[in-house]
């Protein structure tokens, strides 16, 4: 089983270091995972937080495409409910001309701060008023790919400029529910493993998407498995890397549920919501160990929820250790081809 190898990073801004900082680490993991031959390189969208600097997706992909000659850059994810569909066309519209087939769109379901960022983004007192996201993911596909047809309001209202190839949309998830809309739409589908690690949930999720699949599309399902992974030269280094990450689900007294990394993080945006809260606290997910390690519990992953791309996401504050990692595990599938044994069979 051949797998696609792909990055997802974050723009972290770590203690001691500057936004400027972790933005040309992005640039510089990008420039790394092209030359090792990784086939993607996703960037993430946040709000309102200063520990990270990724803010404005489409405007980092842009720097990365010029900076970067081959791979596909994308975004992980565009958060498309606090948005016009129209103006991410135009924005991707005009990123797939400048690189033809090299631009990713990945949606993310997930507010991508905390409700008071989703108040500054949609306009304060419109907040929940941003319209249903199935329906602007069917705008949004058909600005991609050209005029408004005679149904919509606008008819005949283009997203200028129409490129060769428009940026391909992916589906990013922590949910069944995720699944079941990417499977609608057609779409191919990220499950982010190292926000919400329950394999059961994980399991469901990949299971729905790929019953419930709209072939009547004219695509097929294509499922990716996004999570966290630290390869270092010896175990014991990186389980020292790893630390003591953890994921905190909160669900609010409405039902709302959201995935955040502390405690504090789930008070606060309790707080921000107005509503009281109740918390689950989760060692974080981290494939972790020398190289050989790391790939053996891929290749275990991949088996397990079935799927042919991985996305990994590393989160160590050195640059050099997060460089390393993505070597190291590069390394691993080079050496010992996918579906070879170890006495060299094939």
């Amino acid at each position: 089983m051949a797998l696609s190898l792909g990055i997802l990073d974050q723009s972290i801004v770590h203690p001691g270091s500057t936004p400027g900082e972790a933005l040309r680490g992005t640039i510089r993991l990008a420039q790394v995972a092209e030359e090792l031959g990784y086939d993607r390189f996703w960037v993430a969208e946040h709000h309102d937080s200063p520990g990270v600097a990724g803010s404005s997706p489409e405007v980092l992909i842009s720097h990365l495409l010029a900076r970067t000659e081959r791979i596909r850059i994308g975004s992980g994810g565009v958060m498309l409910q606090h948005y016009s569909p129209y103006k991410v066309a135009e924005n991707f519209n005009v990123l797939a001309s400048l690189a033809p087939g090299r631009v990713e769109l990945g949606i993310g379901r997930a507010p991508g701060g905390l409700p008071r960022s989703t108040q500054a983004l949609q306009g304060v007192g419109k907040q929940g008023q941003a319209g249903d996201l199935e329906a602007k993911l069917g705008e949004l596909e058909q600005y991609l790919g050209g005029p408004a047809d005679g149904s919509h309001p606008l008819a005949g209202v283009q997203a200028s400029p129409l490129p060769e190839r428009p940026a391909d949309i992916h589906l990013l998830g922590t949910s069944v529910s995720s699944a079941e809309l990417a499977a609608r739409r057609g779409y191919p589908y990220a499950f982010a493993l190292f926000i919400n690690n329950d394999p059961d949930t994980a399991a469901r999720a990949f299971e729905t998407y790929r019953t419930a699949f709209d072939y009547s599309t004219g695509r097929r399902p294509r499922a990716i498995l996004a999570l966290s992974v630290i390869a270092s030269d010896t175990e014991e280094e990186a389980a020292a890397l790893a630390g003591e990450f953890k994921n905190v689900r909160v669900t609010l007294a409405s039902g709302k549920t959201v995935n955040v990394g502390t405690l504090e993080q789930a008070e606060e945006f309790a707080r921000q919501a107005g509503e009281t809260f109740t918390a689950e606290v989760r060692d974080a997910d981290i494939t972790r160990g020398t190289k050989a390690q790391v790939r053996e519990r891929l290749l275990e992953l991949a088996g397990i929820y079935g799927v042919k791309e991985l996305l990994f996401t590393t989160i160590l504050p050195d640059l050099a250790q997060r460089e390393r990692s993505i070597r190291l595990i590069k390394e691993a599938f080079e050496e010992l081809p996918v579906g070879a044994d170890r006495t060299g069979g094939a």
